[in-house]
């Protein structure tokens, strides 16, 4: 199956030898599954970029590897192949035209309806068992399914076959239907730390230099997928212009940060403007967070209606299609002014 997520490059999550990070969470999945208390459904989410969907077939080998008749290796080939038969993986298929990606997981895709798709998941999961041992179903990313799949998925979990554990992706389970969140048990992963994007970037890509993998790591945010990102847009950015003026937005001539919105506003689907916008979201928390820890309360009040203004403006644009320059133009004055109004709290960037 493709992965419409897929970076050039970088080896896919099923293909992946070891996981670096996220060590709790396995080590307490393992313990569930060592005293048969595995859930029937686990949903594991966080940001985007962190490892989840890694993570889930690491686990779905440590749970077949537990409960079948075959050693780690060995489904490890099966699962890295896409053969295992008692594995079931739900992601975005080709368009009807078969050109590109499609928005949305369908819910052709989880059940079959009259002449529908034959390999839809719920007629998959009902057919006789491929192999001795747990069957896994993971969804990847469960955010990808559209209403009536949600619905479908929903009653696959209400009534789920025997022996199947379903392991859901999510990236935003603030926006997931509540009966689903409520069939699963919640595992919230975390960023990794620098040292762990340092070796997951080193493992696939041992060429690096130093100063390349320090400046993927600088804007990673603990996102290996960041990571990879960074490196596909070169070594001059624009971003490290934007870096640069947000460490002092105010000792800039306004020519600079209205080139910023000129070159960042150009492309609203852009790689640089998605890092953009998380990089002025980043300055505006680490700014509040230094304003509360110094109980600047002025300026902890202008940090949170900066916060607001920069999540509006961001929203209006996306649902709108306004001018994502214009929109820059007034965060970045935003900026300028809530830096010349209050009083510094000098709080370390990052």
């Amino acid at each position: 199956m493709i992965d419409p997520d897929a970076l050039d490059g970088v080896t896919l999550p099923e293909q992946q030898a070891r996981i670096c990070g996220h060590d709790a969470v396995i080590a307490g999945i393992e313990a569930q599954l060592r005293s048969n208390r595995l859930p029937g459904a686990i949903l594991l989410h966080g940001p985007q970029g962190i490892g989840k969907a890694t993570l889930a077939f690491q686990l779905a080998k440590t749970i077949l590897v537990a409960t079948g008749d075959e050693d780690a290796y060995r489904v490890g080939e099966q699962i890295a192949s896409g053969s295992h038969p008692n594995i079931f993986l739900l992601r975005r298929g080709l368009n009807k035209a078969g050109t590109k990606a499609s928005a949305f997981i369908t819910v052709d895709q989880v059940s079959r309806r009259q002449g529908g798709d034959p390999n839809a998941l719920r007629d998959r999961l009902h057919q006789t068992r491929g192999r001795q041992g747990q069957r896994i179903a993971i969804i990847d990313a469960i955010d990808d399914c559209n209403s009536s799949a949600a619905n479908a998925l929903l009653k696959i979990l209400e009534e789920p076959p025997p022996d199947t554990t379903f392991l859901l992706i999510s990236h935003r389970p603030g926006q997931l239907l509540a009966t689903i969140k409520s069939r699963a048990h919640s595992v919230a992963l975390r960023p990794l730390s620098d040292a762990d994007v340092r070796s997951v970037l080193v493992g696939q890509r041992p060429e690096l230099n130093g100063d390349e993998i320090a400046r993927a790591i600088g804007l990673a945010g603990g996102r290996p997928r960041r990571a990879f990102e960074t490196l596909a847009l070169g070594d001059e950015t624009i971003l490290g212009v934007l870096r640069s003026w947000l460490d002092q937005p105010t000792a800039a001539a306004t020519a600079v940060h209205l080139q910023l919105a000129e070159t960042l506003g150009a492309d609203s689907r852009s790689t640089e403007l998605s890092f953009a916008r998380e990089m002025i979201n980043n300055w505006i928390a680490v700014e509040a967070r230094a304003a509360a820890l110094a109980g600047a309360r002025m300026r902890l009040a202008s940090a949170n209606e900066l916060w607001d203004k920069a999540q509006t403006n961001f929203a209006e644009a996306d649902s709108v299609n306004l001018d994502m320059k214009q929109t820059l133009v007034a965060i970045f004055d935003a900026i300028r002014k809530h830096i010349h109004t209050t009083v510094p709290v000098s709080p370390e960037k990052s």
